[in-house]
C-alpha cells in the first residue's frame, strides 16, 4: 500500500492533513466533460430555435392583430398558447382531476353539458373546460355560458370572451349549438357556487329549464356533468354581507383561510377532483315547438338535475378520502 504524506495547505490554520498517493494500481479518473457538438447537440439546439421561432411568430401575430377572432369574441390562439397552458398545473398536479365518461361528449356537432356549481370561486368551470378539451379525442373546446357580472369585470370579463365564454341567454347558447359547437351550462349559478359549506353536494334550484328550452328547439344532446372536489377548495363558513354590498357581489365569503391570510387565503385547498360525463340525454325527437311545452321543460330539466345529484352520491361514495381520492 501507498504511504501517506503530508502536504501542507496554505491559509488552513488547522493541522496539516495526510492524503494518499494513488498506488501504481490505480487510476485517475478524468474529468466528465459535457460532449459540445454531436447529433443531440444539434437536436437541442433545432428544437430551441424551432420554439423560438413560433414564439416570434405568435408575437408578431398578436401585435399586428393577425389572428382569428369569431363573433363572440373568441380567441382559439389564445386559449391554446396561453389560457389553457395555465389552467393545466391546477388540472394536473394540483387537484389531480380524474376524467369519466369522456367520450359521451361528441367528436362532432353541437352538444350541451349541464354541471353542477360549487366551491366559492368558479374553478369549476375553468376544469371542466380543460377536461373537455384534454380528456376527449377531437379535443374540443367549451364555450361556457357565464352570468353578467362575469363580463363586468375588468380582466377577467375580457380574458373569459377570448376564452370562448359568453352571456348565459338563450339565443347565444342556440346560435353556438347550431354552430357545432359544445355549450356548458351551470344552471345552479350564484346559489350554488356561493352555498354555505354545510349545504355541499346538495343541488340548488336549477330555474325554469331556460337550458332545455335551448336544446329541445336545436336538438341537440344534453350531456349531465358531476363534479367532486370543487366544494372542498374554498369550504364557505360564513358571508360578510355588507361588504357584498359595497362590491356589488352576491357575497364576500369567509373560508378557513380568507380572509384571515389575506391574498395567501385565495389559494384552493388541494383537494382530489372526478368530473363525470353522463350518458347524452337527446332531444333530437321532439320538434323545435316542444321547447314552449312548460311539462316537458320541467320533466327534461327534473331528468338532468336528478342524474347529476344521483352521480354526485355515487362519486362521493366511492371516494376515500377529500384530498386523497
Amino acid at each position: 500500500m501507498a504511504e501517506a504524506r503530508v502536504i501542507p495547505i496554505r491559509g488552513n490554520r488547522g493541522p496539516a492533513r495526510p492524503v494518499r498517493d494513488p498506488g501504481p494500481d490505480e487510476s485517475v479518473r478524468p474529468a466528465m466533460v459535457p460532449p459540445l457538438a454531436g447529433p443531440e447537440a444539434d437536436e437541442d439546439r433545432s428544437a430551441w430555435e424551432t420554439r423560438l421561432e413560433q414564439v416570434l411568430e405568435f408575437l408578431r401575430r398578436r401585435l399586428g392583430g393577425d389572428y382569428p377572432v369569431d363573433e363572440f369574441g373568441f380567441d382559439p390562439e389564445l386559449t391554446e398558447a396561453m389560457v389553457l397552458p395555465a389552467l393545466r398545473p391546477l388540472y394536473r398536479r394540483w387537484f389531480r382531476v380524474e376524467t369519466i365518461g369522456a367520450h359521451h361528449i361528441p367528436e362532432t356537432g353541437g352538444a350541451l353539458i349541464v354541471a353542477n356549481h360549487s366551491g366559492t370561486l368558479p374553478l369549476d368551470a375553468a376544469m371542466t373546460t380543460v377536461a373537455v378539451h384534454d380528456d376527449h379525442p377531437a379535443r374540443r373546446q367549451l364555450r361556457l355560458l357565464g352570468a353578467d357580472l362575469m363580463f363586468t369585470l375588468p380582466v377577467s370579463g375580457s380574458l373569459a370572451r377570448k376564452s370562448g365564454a359568453t352571456l348565459a341567454c338563450n339565443p347565444d347558447a342556440e346560435r353556438l349549438m347550431r354552430a357545432g359547437e359544445v355549450v356548458g351550462v351551470f344552471p345552479e349559478g350564484f346559489k350554488g357556487i356561493g352555498k354555505p359549506f354545510r349545504d355541499r353536494y346538495k343541488l340548488q334550484r336549477f330555474g325554469r329549464g331556460g337550458f332545455v328550452s335551448a336544446a329541445l328547439r336545436t336538438g341537440m344532446p344534453i350531456i349531465p356533468c358531476s363534479i367532486v372536489g370543487a366544494e372542498e377548495t374554498y369550504p364557505k363558513l360564513g358571508d360578510i354581507a355588507p361588504l357584498a354590498r359595497l362590491f356589488g357581489a352576491p357575497y364576500f365569503p369567509i373560508t378557513p383561510t380568507f380572509p384571515l391570510l389575506g391574498p395567501a387565503g385565495l389559494v384552493p385547498l388541494p383537494s382530489k377532483w372526478y368530473i363525470e360525463f353522463g350518458e347524452p340525454i337527446r332531444t333530437d325527437d321532439h320538434t323545435p315547438a316542444d321547447a314552449e311545452d312548460p311539462m316537458l321543460v320541467f320533466n327534461l330539466t327534473d331528468q338532468v338535475r336528478e342524474t347529476i345529484q344521483h352521480t354526485l352520491y355515487r362519486l362521493l361514495s366511492q371516494r376515500r378520502n377529500v384530498f386523497l381520492g
